[in-house]
């Protein structure tokens, strides 16, 4: 019988790369989601009944173990940028991680694998990087055999962070950014992916290990390689922490006064979280004790930014034709 994993979250940016992955290799896999309905696309991934997406929602207990009844390996996925209603920072991304890794534990599950991220710290700046190091810790606790990855921000094709700029760039000559000098290590999903695979079939030892790709660069540096990528030029305008920060609490207050029906394009905790860098820390843990060579910027970003371009796919031609002598 082939080996079952359950990836909670395993419809999201990360967890569908990761359900792919183990698909190819063979593995039944639970794609635990609160909207079963709107999962559906993990199924082609395998084999008729090979991915199924379930019904989970990790602040309930019951599902969660519903959803790892007879699971040989655990994926935990689930992350929130901002908060939203009942799915607050320490709900999900703490005593939901503690929720998997406890159950996990009393299942006898043979290997977990938690998707954290650089600078999650029990004592951080931000709400979001303490729920992130109080949810690492809890897990350990529970599982010490565990896989914990940390990612720096995750780009690909469905990313919320260059699909999101080279959007606003359409809007007018200026690209307002929040931490312009704050450096980055952007790593490709598909490359988080394997790194979970490698947790998830035994050939990750347990621990930390930090993912950073092969490019560090500023905000404001890789808003300049965006640009170049979606021919287009635009004034990057780095906003001061102090500017930010009342920004934020203005858009925090709308979201409070709509209950909830209006979300903000900038939170407080995100403008703390952009005043850390988001790199890999010295002597860490990462891809080369995984044996995996991760893809560069330049080798992934035309292939899926190209929609952005003033001619979208036709702006290469449109170029050349100028060029034309009659």
């Amino acid at each position: 019988m082939s080996r079952l994993v359950t990836i909670y979250g395993g419809s999201g940016f990360v967890g569908r790369y990761v359900a792919r992955r183990l698909a190819k290799e063979g593995w039944r896999i639970r794609v635990a989601v609160r909207r079963p309905n709107e999962a559906m696309f993990v199924k082609p991934y395998g084999a008729v009944g090979q991915v199924e997406p379930v019904l989970c929602n990790i602040r309930d207990e019951a599902s969660v173990r519903a959803a790892m009844k007879g699971a040989d390996a655990v994926v935990n996925c689930v992350g929130i940028l901002a908060e939203q209603g009942r799915n607050g920072f320490d709900a999900v991304q703490h005593e939901g991680a503690v929720r998997i890794a406890r159950i996990a534990a009393e299942e006898g599950v043979g290997r977990l694998v938690h998707v954290s991220a650089i600078g999650a710290d029990p004592e951080g700046a931000s709400a979001y990087a303490r729920s992130k190091g109080l949810g690492e810790e809890a897990v350990l606790a529970q599982r010490p055999d565990a896989v914990i990855l940390r990612p720096s921000i995750v780009f690909g094709p469905e990313d919320d962070f260059f699909n999101r700029f080279a959007g606003m760039c359409r809007l007018g000559p200026i690209l307002p950014i929040v931490g312009a000098e704050t450096r980055f290590q952007p790593v490709h999903v598909d490359d988080v992916a394997r790194a979970a695979v490698a947790g998830v079939t035994g050939a990750a030892a347990p621990g930390v290990y930090e993912l950073g790709g092969p490019d560090t660069d500023t905000f404001r540096g890789l808003m300049g390689r965006m640009l170049k990528v979606i021919h287009r030029r635009r004034l990057v305008l780095g906003l001061p922490f102090w500017l930010a920060r009342i920004m934020a609490g203005c858009f925090d207050a709308v979201r409070w006064i709509s209950g909830g029906l209006v979300q903000p394009p900038l939170t407080r905790d995100q403008v703390a979280t952009l005043t850390r860098d988001n790199v890999v820390s010295e002597g860490a843990k990462g891809f080369a004790d995984l044996g995996i060579a991760p893809v560069s910027l330049e080798a992934v970003l035309p292939e899926y930014l190209w929609r952005f371009r003033p001619q979208g796919q036709y702006d290469d031609i449109t170029a050349s034709a100028k060029n034309l002598k009659i």
